[in-house]
């Protein structure tokens, strides 16, 4: 498989990592335009370093790794499609959902692979959540609740990563974007959001601080969303999964699970406690960077087989990419309105 990886920097840097690694591909050529970083991304592996979009597309290729900035995504994603070429995108899609819906058209014109990086489900505790979802231990899904958050803006280094309109938003698109995604991913699907969002603390317009939102699916079951850029004891997430039977709670950083499950309500509970110390050990050593390359490792292996036709994957598509573009911009409009937003139910992309 011929990849071509654009834009080089923090993320673009792992994901190159992972291309240069990866037995069943080749990383052909590179582009940012910082051409520093597109050498360093390249080096070792043979890949062409691209002075332009344009020198990059010219490459034989058959897919492409974008991890630009979210508001430059459309451009390259748009001219991969159009020459035929599978895309991993790394999330959000796109900086609107109006955006993040062509995109997705684009995709089913060209009836090419469309993944988006939501990586955290590959995380081994929110992997294991679903997991205990889809294998029963929970017994019927009733409820989720989902939390990330972080300082806020002493986190980003650029504008571009919180300063509306080129982000996006807040804290709802930045933690926020993966915690909606997860919901989603555990939910089966989002159609209803109902929310509200505050500009209080660092007082950026159009950038949420806070945003606390009630998803709802087709069969009703319900999740209670927030995601924050004020919380002061620092960078942290998790999910917890009710059903009849059970609950699950899966968080990071450090990353761990907690299981309590029963045969039947009131019966006597069973609990597990799940810890991960190597990889606590090892992002102590080396920093969480190297928690984020397997993830990524992970979801190549997808990508590759997603371009090959499987659905039956982990791997985030275009619709999960498009509806948590979808979500972070209803909590806005339910902020505007004080009224619910119903969302069209999208299921999975098309083979």
């Amino acid at each position: 498989m011929r990849l071509g990886l654009i834009g080089a920097g923090k993320i673009g840097q792992l994901r190159a990592r992972t291309l240069r690694e990866h037995r069943s591909v080749e990383l052909v050529a590179v582009f940012d335009l910082n051409a520093e970083l597109a050498r360093k991304a390249a080096q070792g592996s043979g890949a062409r370093v691209a002075r332009s979009l344009d020198e990059l597309f010219d490459a034989p290729l058959d897919a492409v790794v974008i991890s630009t900035p979210v508001h430059v995504h459309e451009e390259a994603c748009l001219r991969a499609f159009e020459r035929g070429l599978h895309v991993l995108l790394e999330k959000p899609s796109a900086n609107t959902a109006a955006g993040a819906r062509r995109l997705v058209d684009a995709s089913l014109r060209a009836r090419r692979a469309f993944g988006v990086g939501f990586n955290l489900r590959y995380y081994p505790a929110f992997r294991a959540v679903r997991e205990a979802l889809s294998e029963g231990r929970l017994g019927t899904l009733d409820h989720l609740r989902v939390y990330g958050g972080h300082e806020g803006l002493p986190k980003f280094a650029h504008e571009w990563e919180y300063k509306a309109p080129i982000s996006g938003g807040g804290a709802m698109w930045d933690v926020g974007i993966h915690m909606s995604d997860l919901a989603r991913h555990y939910m089966g699907e989002i159609t209803e959001v109902y929310g509200v969002a505050s500009e209080n603390v660092w007082k950026v317009a159009g950038s949420e601080d806070n945003a606390l939102a009630l998803l709802r699916s087709p069969q009703g079951v319900a999740a209670s969303y927030h995601a924050t850029w004020s919380e002061w004891k620092g960078y942290g997430i998790f999910v917890e999964a009710y059903g009849d039977k059970g609950m699950a709670r899966a968080a990071y950083a450090p990353m761990e699970n907690l299981f309590i499950v029963q045969e039947r309500p009131g019966a006597p509970r069973t609990t597990t406690k799940r810890r991960y110390p190597w990889i606590q050990a090892r992002e102590k050593l080396f920093s969480w960077q190297t928690t984020a390359l397997q993830s990524f490792r992970e979801e190549l292996d997808d990508f590759l087989l997603l371009c090959e036709g499987r659905r039956d994957l982990v791997i985030a598509d275009g619709y999960a990419g498009l509806r948590a573009c979808e979500v972070a911009e209803a909590v806005r409009e339910c902020t505007r309105t004080g009224n619910r937003v119903e969302l069209p139910a999208l299921g999975p992309m098309p083979a």
